[in-house]
């Protein structure tokens, strides 16, 4: 085996062993505050409202879990390393965008929290941190 050769297929399998850790190292760590998905009960139904029925629980992972919760909070997720998490790994903010964008209307006081409406009852969604 030529030199060169031997010397691309070392950087090939670098690049793939860091593409890799990138992918899987996010997933793994957590620091700082933990954020949660939380729905509350409301009867405001007038205005625009985004459907949740038939969301799907792996699309709306934490949206699910905070409504089939008896506290209304979803499961907790940590940004850890200073954010960067957040472009590798799905997460409530990601669902919350997910959710005023579908239906801009349906965002409520200054954009923190979205009315949305599942089997017929109305619900606020908004992130809160906790611990």
């Amino acid at each position: 085996m030529h030199r060169w050769t031997r010397y691309t297929l070392w950087a090939i399998g670098i690049i793939v062993v860091g593409l890799l850790a990138l992918g899987a190292l996010p997933g793994l760590t957590g620091s700082g505050p933990t954020y949660h998905l939380t729905v509350e009960t409301t009867t405001d139904d007038g205005g625009e409202a985004t459907n949740v029925t038939d969301v799907s629980e792996r699309r709306y992972p934490y949206l699910v879990s905070a409504l089939e919760a008896e506290d209304g909070q979803s499961d907790g997720y940590q940004r850890g390393l200073g954010g960067l998490k957040d472009a590798f790994t799905h997460s409530p903010f990601d669902e919350f965008d997910s959710l005023t964008q579908q239906t801009p209307d349906a965002a409520r006081d200054d954009g923190d929290r979205v009315l949305v409406e599942h089997d017929g009852q109305y619900y606020l969604v908004s992130i809160t941190e906790g611990t």
